[in-house]
């Protein structure tokens, strides 16, 4: 099949498979006389498995060695559960950040009055993480009450 057919079996866009070519997740496609790129069930399988990688966030290069796992069929399932278990580390930090972030801004956004004051405390506070502001600068010259 051709790369639109590809593309369509798979949900992976033509222009990710091209890429994909390019940075080598996938073996370069046959070509076919006319020097379009031809697709069996394989290919398209595979373009399935990193669809479904990318979805869970696995990097490229954690798809890559995935990718190299699920090809090795004598494989021990040691190194992909490590690979799991490492990005669900990530995966978990990146939660704890972002909840510290949404905790953060409620924070902020319980401080701000949000009426037709100038004053705002979620700005002041963006403002003091500018390296090299003024105090002024960072208070952008207003008084705020908290609560």
């Amino acid at each position: 099949m051709n790369i639109g057919a590809a593309a369509a079996a798979s949900g992976v866009t033509a222009k990710m498979i091209r890429h994909y070519e390019a940075i080598g997740l996938l073996p370069p496609a046959q070509r076919r006389v006319n020097d379009y790129r031809d697709f069996g069930e394989r290919e398209v399988h595979e373009l399935r498995f990193i669809r479904r990688a990318r979805r869970l966030g696995f990097s490229m290069e954690e798809i890559g060695a995935l990718l190299a796992l699920w090809r090795d069929r004598g494989r021990p399932s040691r190194e992909v559960r490590r690979i799991a278990e490492a990005h669900v580390g990530d995966l978990e930090a990146r939660i704890a950040e972002m909840q510290a972030m949404a905790k953060t801004l409620r924070d902020l956004v319980r401080k701000c009055h949000g009426d037709d004051r100038p004053d705002c405390p979620i700005l002041d506070d963006l403002a003091q993480g500018a390296e090299g502001a003024s105090p002024v600068e960072r208070c952008g010259g207003g008084v705020y009450e908290a609560g």
